[in-house]
């Protein structure tokens, strides 16, 4: 791999990662009292399945990234990291909304919207780059199961 090429990667990583970190570092305390405290639905995975598959999906997100950035592209490469970063920051807002603000309704609404941008993001990386556009399938379906989810502590909560 190229110095550069590798480089991509690490930015890539890094800034998503963090994202990822920072949401968590500001909602862990209500993370805690969410699981002590809020009834769930069926299928809800134990909590230490959730870092888990964050990092997992933050590291594909990333990879996805670097990818359309390193391809040929021009305006269109652009247009998807734009697309990126939208959704990267939909999706650190609704560890606040859902957690922190326990505000489930407008979370199951932001996730709605982070559903649809990460599927506009997927759409856009496959016109730059089919892998990129294929390791976005993983994190999209995470987010669908979230919704179920963010749906289910909505209505048995209220």
């Amino acid at each position: 791999m190229k110095k550069k090429t590798w480089k991509v990667y690490v930015f890539w990583l890094v800034i998503t990662q963090a994202v990822g970190g920072l949401a968590a570092l500001l909602t862990r305390d209500a993370v805690r009292i969410y699981g002590e405290q809020i009834t769930k639905p069926p299928l809800s995975p134990p909590a230490v399945v959730f870092p888990v598959a964050w990092v997992l999906l933050y590291t594909l997100m990333a990879v996805g990234a670097a990818r359309v950035t390193l391809a040929a592209g021009g305006r269109q490469k652009t247009a998807c990291l734009r697309l990126y970063l939208i959704q990267l920051a939909f999706n650190f807002f609704w560890s606040i909304l859902f957690f922190r603000f326990q505000a489930f309704a407008l979370a199951l609404v932001w996730l709605a919207v982070l559903w649809a941008l990460i599927a506009r993001m997927a759409v856009c990386f496959n016109k730059v780059d089919r892998p990129a556009a294929l390791l976005q399938i993983p994190y999209l379906l995470w987010v669908a199961f979230a919704g179920y989810l963010n749906a289910g502590v909505f209505w048995l909560n209220r």
